[in-house]
């Protein structure tokens, strides 16, 4: 009998405790669920190659982009947002990562021979909303591997040079039941191919075409008005290859409008955080592969309805494209780790002009093209900015597009002396250390690293830079002194 009821009692406890967890699963569930179905849609719309030089927000009067401008009239313009690379794929695999590359394995370019791929064990931004709810879609320029990593749900086909046509295929996400995660990927204003002209001094297309593209109403420009930037030559080839430059992103405008109605046609648009960024700067010598400011700061418009902020802000906080990821997750309400990322949310600080505590930022380039190696590292501190050029010893690699650019060549072939405001031999050999005041010398002309007036600034900033290196994994600190404490033992285990 006391057998029986033993067994009767650990059967009566069993049950009590199975329709517990059940109840407390159904809570959780219901928890999450609700979370999930309140959660903001995300837009992440990147451009390629596209600077702070082109758009109107920014400045520029010249050029029309009345859908970005509007964008940053109902949202936040961020002044000083960088890439860690001003190379499209290395900075890619940062925006979707919170990761520097040097981390990653994604040194450089992924396509054809050059091979770069991310470690297997990284977690993504796609990954990471999917596993929360979202459903993921790309369209577009993609330039990141491996697939298994990088994964999104769905992937949308259309033209990359035409940002109408990607838009109009972008419907049946924009009216999902699921919040959704859109990352949309244009190949503007990237040069287009070939990309030798023949003749040589013929401006590059930009993927611009004389018959143009459905939909698309084309946008051109006269060279004698565009606005040269001060670290170009103001020639008249320069000039021509702005003007193309300056369609394509017309073109991308024109797309970003379109899918932006798309998106209010659906009345997603009050739950929708929209974020507009590039991946490097504008395809052109001294901007592309360098990080000197042109290359690597970039436009960063974002607009979060459920935020509260005033339309038309204003944010000067230094903030890295490491940040990105941390702070869409923060956006969708989703917990994570800190320490798995470099950056770190931003979402607290989006509606202050001046926010404390945001005045540092880091950037990490070793790669374009596998035959372009030049590690660089990169800290800015407040206005002083300290580039280190690991490599300096070798003259400064050229990126292919860019070196067959006619406003390059026309520099080459007349063997002029400067190109923009710095000497043609200065720009081909640098330096070990270019230490820059930006407040004094914003198109960074001036190199302090060999001022003794500036001797405790450089030791401050390669300290600085140390720690960053080291803190990050960066398999580059061992150039320092041979500093070899983040190596392996060279065996599995």
């Amino acid at each position: 009998m006391k057998t029986i009821l033993k067994y009767n009692f650990s059967f009566l406890l069993l049950l009590i405790t199975l329709v517990s967890c059940s109840t407390e699963e159904k809570k959780s569930q219901t928890k999450a669920d609700t979370r999930v179905n309140n959660a903001p849609n995300i837009i992440l719309f990147v451009s390629d190659d596209h600077g702070t030089d082109a758009i109107g927000a920014y400045g520029n009067k010249v050029i029309k982009t009345p859908n970005l401008d509007q964008l940053a009239a109902e949202g936040v313009r961020f002044e000083n947002a960088y890439c860690t690379s001003a190379s499209c794929a290395a900075s890619r695999s940062v925006i979707l990562t919170g990761l520097y590359g040097h981390a990653t394995g994604s040194y450089g370019h992924v396509h054809d021979y050059h091979h770069f791929s991310s470690y297997d064990n990284i977690k993504s931004l796609p990954v990471l909303l999917e596993n929360s709810g979202y459903e993921t879609a790309r369209i577009g320029k993609y330039h990141v591997a491996p697939e298994s990593v990088y994964h999104f749900q769905k992937v949308l086909e259309a033209d990359p040079r035409n940002t109408v046509e990607m838009a109009e295929q972008c419907k049946d996400v924009l009216n999902s039941d699921k919040p959704f995660f859109l990352y949309f990927c244009t190949d503007d204003p990237h040069r287009g191919a070939p990309f030798e002209s023949d003749p040589w001094n013929l401006p590059n297309s930009f993927g611009n075409k004389k018959e143009g593209y459905n939909g698309v109403e084309t946008v051109t420009y006269d060279p004698k008005d565009v606005v040269v930037p001060s670290f170009l030559p103001d020639s008249q080839e320069s000039r021509e290859e702005i003007a193309q430059y300056y369609q394509s992103i017309s073109r991308i405008d024109q797309g970003f409008g379109k899918l932006m109605k798309m998106l209010k046609d659906t009345g997603k648009d009050k739950n929708t955080i929209v974020i507009y960024i590039s991946d490097n700067g504008m395809a052109f010598p001294g901007a592309k592969t360098t990080v000197y400011e042109p290359g690597i700061k970039l436009p960063c418009i974002i607009k979060d309805p459920l935020a509260n902020i005033k339309g038309g802000s204003v944010n000067n906080a230094l903030i890295s494209w490491t940040d990105l990821t941390p702070t869409i997750l923060d956006m969708a309400d989703i917990s994570y780790d800190s320490n798995d990322f470099h950056g770190k949310s931003f979402k607290k600080i989006m509606g202050e002009e001046n926010p404390k505590g945001w005045d540092e930022v880091y950037a990490s380039h070793t790669f374009h093209e596998i035959t372009m190696y030049y590690p660089m590292r990169v800290v800015r501190d407040k206005n002083y900015k300290l580039i280190r050029n690991i490599a300096w010893r070798q003259e400064y690699p050229f990126a292919s597009d860019l070196w067959a650019a006619s406003t390059w060549q026309e520099v080459y072939r007349s063997e002029k002396e400067y190109f923009g405001k710095r000497k043609v031999k200065d720009y081909l050999f640098r330096p070990e250390f270019e230490l820059f005041d930006l407040s004094k010398d914003p198109d960074e002309s001036n190199n302090l690293a060999n001022d003794a007036n500036y001797t405790d600034v450089l030791e401050a900033l390669k300290t600085k830079m140390k720690a960053f290196q080291k803190e990050t994994k960066d398999p580059w600190l061992i150039t320092w002194d041979h500093d070899n404490s983040l190596q392996g033992t060279g065996v599995n285990l």
